[in-house]
């Protein structure tokens, strides 16, 4: 009894604990199930704001679409109204100038008309005039200009003396103020070269000495430094001649070493002339330098230098070619500063004029031409290219420094002392004036005087007026100019003289 009432029990108890507990779980799960629902409804609490939220903001972005939208269509309005403004007030215009060019056009040719109309009355004047006065108009005016040139030939040959009086002091009172402006700055020597050195002897015996035992000595010297030793009866000294003035300074200063030294022999001739010619490398270097710097030339390339160095051994009309250049820079940079010219481009081309001297017994050619191609090879500036091409008159000047250059080239060689000519091109030069002169019509005689600084022209009395004479005395100037080559200025001084006799009885 008590066991089966103890099982009763317990399963009483089990069946109490089970119910107790499904109705816990059920209360659990509904719990859960209510949680879940208010979960549920605050998402949807939460979705449906965040929804109005963006509807909202997307009406008011719409909102201002519209209104941004409306606002450009307002503009572009605007825009299309003004543009209908200009187009309908252009069209107003070209409707007034098409009526105004209409009226022009009716009144251009309106004028043109009456340009025809009086074109006509006056071509029929002038018939009338030439069958009354039995003239062309040709003829009319060929005779009026004859009347008027008879009745006042002096009056128009004392003005033109009168004008050409005045232009031609006035001109050569600023010419000589500017040119000896410059010669009065630059105030050099004007020593003239020789194509000989004499080279002082200690005694008469050091002749012997210097020919050698059947000349070997002298033919030594004479193949190695290219000059001629001339040994005569002059007491005291020997003579070196020769053109080249590098090799004639080459041969005095080895003569004179090898005297110093007293060893003369062929070996010790050969050793002495190298040594002596690599010091006149570093002297012509140096002479080129020299002559750069006081002439205030800078800039010029060592090679360049160098040839310009030469031009100290270098003579020419007897006249030392670097020191004419000097001179010929120093002129042309003064005249040029005066005149308003670039006195730099002057002062170099004037340095540099006559380079192609240094080189012309080696390249063939003039060397105004010679010149340019070496300043080109060292790239010089065209100016002064020009310059040196056109010193000698070979090419047309094109530039005033051109002109200037050539003038204080003409200035430095002609000048009194600074030109030594040979004495039968000067009489050829004469010759050629004198016959270029009577080889104009009416010329009797010509004769050159001045050291051919002046002609003097006799003219035929019968043939020439006085109207004539003056012409022809600028063609025979001119043709002076174009036909021949002179140094400086040549003066034409034309007489017509008129000689009449009688005689009483």
């Amino acid at each position: 009894m008590g066991t089966s009432m103890y099982v009763l029990l317990v399963l009483a108890g089990l069946v109490i604990g089970g119910g107790v507990g499904f109705y816990v779980r059920n209360l659990q799960k509904k719990e859960e199930e209510m949680k879940a629902e208010d979960e549920k409804n605050r998402v949807l609490r939460d979705a449906d704001s965040k929804a109005k939220e963006m509807l909202f903001e997307a009406r008011n972005e719409s909102l201002k679409i519209q209104e941004e939208a409306k606002k450009e269509e307002r503009n572009k309005r605007m825009q299309l109204q003004k543009v209908e403004e200009r187009l309908v007030k252009k069209e107003e215009l070209l409707d007034q100038k098409m009526e105004s060019s209409e009226d022009l056009e009716a009144k251009v040719t309106s004028v043109k008309q009456l340009k025809l109309d009086v074109q006509a009355i006056y071509e029929q004047q002038k018939g009338q005039l030439e069958e009354v006065a039995k003239l062309s108009k040709e003829d009319a005016r060929d005779l009026l200009l004859k009347k008027v040139e008879e009745e006042s030939k002096d009056e128009i040959v004392e003005y033109v003396k009168k004008l050409e009086a005045a232009a031609k002091e006035e001109a050569d009172t600023k010419a000589k103020h500017i040119i000896a402006d410059a010669i009065q700055k630059y105030a050099a020597e004007t020593a003239v070269e020789s194509t000989a050195t004499i080279v002082a002897l200690p005694n008469d015996e050091m002749k012997g000495r210097i020919i050698g035992r059947e000349g070997r000595n002298i033919n030594t010297f004479e193949q190695i430094t290219g000059v001629d030793v001339i040994v005569d009866d002059t007491p005291g000294s020997i003579v070196i001649s020769g053109f080249d003035l590098v090799r004639r300074y080459i041969a005095k200063v080895t003569l004179e070493r090898l005297i110093e030294d007293g060893r003369i022999h062929p070996a010790r001739i050969e050793e002495m002339v190298k040594r002596v010619k690599e010091e006149v490398n570093v002297l012509i270097k140096e002479l080129g330098d020299r002559a750069a710097i006081e002439t205030g030339v800078v800039g010029l390339p060592n090679n360049l230098i160098k040839i310009l160095g030469r031009l100290k051994f270098r003579i020419s009309y007897g006249q030392n070619v670097l020191k004419h250049s000097m001179e010929v820079a120093f002129l042309a940079a003064h005249m040029a500063a005066e005149l308003g010219a670039d006195a730099n481009i002057c002062r170099r081309a004037g340095l540099l004029h006559d380079i192609g001297k240094a080189v012309d017994h080696e390249i063939q050619g003039k060397h105004a031409i010679i010149g340019r191609d070496i300043l080109k090879k060292f790239g010089m500036s065209d100016p002064v290219i020009h310059c040196v091409e056109a010193h000698e008159g070979d090419i047309e000047a094109e530039t005033i420094e051109a002109k200037i250059v050539q003038a204080a080239n003409l200035i430095s060689i002609s000048r009194p002392g600074a030109n030594k000519d040979n004495l039968d091109n000067f009489l050829k030069r004469l010759e050629e004036v004198e016959n270029l002169c009577k080889s104009f019509e009416g010329v009797k005689a010509s004769y050159a005087i001045q050291a051919g600084r002046e002609v003097r022209i006799f003219v035929d009395p019968d043939k020439v007026d006085d109207l004539q004479a003056i012409k022809l005395s600028h063609d025979i100037a001119k043709a002076i100019e174009n036909d021949l080559k002179y140094p400086g200025q040549i003066k034409v001084d034309l007489i017509r003289e008129r000689r009449e006799e009688a005689f009483a009885e």
